[in-house]
């Protein structure tokens, strides 16, 4: 069994929503897929978010959330983490249990 992190990101303050999809997929997604035991990632951009609600929403598996941990511990992490909060108003992770229910 592997784990998945989920993280939503709500753009910074006085960006549009394609400013966001420009630096998240053409900046950050190249740093996000450096990070290391990265197994799979899945950068998701919402459609025509409401005021307040997030723009994109990653999917992260590693094999297991000290790897999750270790990633962002490591240099490239640290990386990852500062590109985030220097472009987003709004971080939030959340670790999930993924129940496939078709496939």
């Amino acid at each position: 069994m592997s784990f998945k992190a989920i993280i939503l990101l709500t753009r910074a303050d006085g960006a549009s929503h394609d400013d966001f999809a420009r630096w998240w997929l053409q900046q950050h997604a190249p740093l996000a897929k450096q990070l290391p035991g990265l197994r799979r990632g899945v950068f998701n951009l919402v459609e025509n978010p409401a005021d307040g609600d997030p723009d994109g929403v990653s999917e992260l598996w590693f094999d297991s959330q000290s790897d999750f941990e270790a990633a962002y511990a490591s240099e490239i992490g640290k990386s990852v983490v500062a590109d985030s909060l220097a472009n987003v108003s709004g971080r939030r992770r959340m670790f999930v249990v993924e129940n496939v229910i078709h496939s």
